[in-house]
């Protein structure tokens, strides 16, 4: 199981090196979680996005269904993803679904992403899971090629969806 791992990520190979961080949250990392959030309301560009209730993302964070990686550089989160467990009946092996990922803006393309990615796909191998599987927009380049390159295998899938309580 992992619960930590340190990646050096070099921002820029002539200057500076960063130490990244990245580890599984538990229940008790409810500040770390909404910095995550944050992070996703800024690199999704998240308009008028109002943050739920800490006993609605504490209720969350608890649950074994759910869980986060982030990324940390001296304890600032700069990147993340959050993830569900679904079980089947065609399989005694769970799946799980990546729900999202970012790295903050500023540090995208410096290998963070891949470090998520290795460490959640580590994870689910050593917990039994049969497969992690993420979506990703056509109209996303950046996405599809980012997932590719990290050893997904990308499907011919149409996605539909039925917005219910729509404000």
């Amino acid at each position: 199981m992992i619960e930590r791992s340190a990646a050096h990520i070099a921002i820029n190979p002539k200057t500076t090196t960063m130490a990244i961080e990245i580890r599984k949250l538990e229940k008790q990392d409810l500040d770390t979680f909404i910095a995550l959030i944050r992070v996703f309301e800024d690199v999704f560009e998240m308009k008028n996005f109002t943050m739920p209730d800490e006993k609605y993302l504490q209720a969350l964070l608890a649950k074994d269904s759910f869980f986060i990686f982030v990324a940390l550089s001296d304890g600032e989160v700069v990147g993340g993803l959050t993830a569900y467990t679904l079980e089947q009946y065609y399989s005694t092996k769970p799946l799980v679904y990546i729900y999202d990922l970012a790295v903050t803006t500023q540090l995208q393309r410096q290998g963070i992403g891949r470090k998520l990615m290795a460490s959640i796909n580590e994870y689910c191998k050593n917990t039994g899971v049969e497969e992690v599987f993420v979506q990703a927009d056509e109209v996303d380049d950046y996405a599809l090629e980012f997932y590719q390159a990290t050893g997904g295998i990308a499907e011919k899938v149409v996605h539909f969806n039925y917005p219910l309580n729509t404000k």
